[in-house]
């Protein structure tokens, strides 16, 4: 399959004439125009230090339904201990600071280069990115972020400085979502660790009809609160 040269235009290709790994289309830039055109057709940008902007579109994708989330008896205990404190919007670019730095001390790299760091702190700024935040005694313990349209919430990246608190956020936020009707949380491409926690890979052609479906609600735009134990998701300007 060919690969396509992006142009100033704002405009992508269809997701289906993606190779076999799921690339779609080189360069563009990003822009919020661009950034919110790519996901609203299940498209994102993931590439590493050095290279042009890859956007990709895989088959199968990964997805989570908020609803269906697993918690394990061993996660469900750390629930009911207490242990953290879980809020939203309350420390954006500390988290996506933290999912930078971690995979870097982990040797593992990483695609949140200072392009994609800028580019979704603006996204975050005009109430389209938004974070989760889990706290041990005053001090960030892990976290996640990702981008919200529709009903859907496309998950960018998580990580964990305490045992366990990437996976306090994740059920936090699958279970405020769910109370505001989300269809969806896109986890892009597979994972076992997502997987065991109720992620699901569909044919990419089922995701982008269920994705279509959820772009027809509202945006919940603005900064998103966290009412514990409510666990409703609130919007303000």
């Amino acid at each position: 399959m060919p690969v396509f040269f992006l142009s100033e235009k704002i405009a992508f290709p269809p997701p289906h004439f993606a190779t076999r790994e799921g690339l779609l289309a080189v360069g563009g830039d990003l822009t919020r125009e661009r950034l919110l055109a790519a996901y609203r057709q299940g498209i994102f940008p993931w590439y590493a230090e050095g290279d042009p902007i890859l956007w990709w579109s895989p088959d199968p994708r990964l997805v989570l339904y908020p609803d269906h989330i697993h918690v394990s008896r061993t996660l469900q205990r750390v629930l009911n201990k207490q242990l953290f404190s879980v809020t939203m919007d309350s420390a954006f670019q500390a988290v996506i600071t933290g999912c930078a730095e971690t995979r870097l001390k982990q040797d593992f790299g990483t695609w949140i280069v200072e392009e994609i760091r800028s580019a979704y702190i603006d996204l975050h700024r005009a109430g389209y990115a938004h974070s989760v935040e889990v706290w041990a005694e005053g001090e960030l313990a892990g976290g996640l972020y990702g981008v919200s349209l529709g009903r859907c919430f496309y998950g960018e990246s998580m990580f964990t400085l305490v045992d366990n608190a990437s996976n306090v956020a994740l059920v936090h936020l699958a279970r405020a979502l769910a109370a505001q009707s989300f269809e969806l949380i896109d986890c892009q491409v597979s994972t076992d660790h997502l997987i065991r926690m109720g992620a699901r890979e569909i044919p990419r052609s089922r995701f982008l009809r269920q994705l279509r479906r959820s772009l027809t609600a509202p945006t919940l735009k603005g900064r998103w609160e966290y009412a514990q134990p409510a666990g409703m998701v609130v919007s303000r300007p």
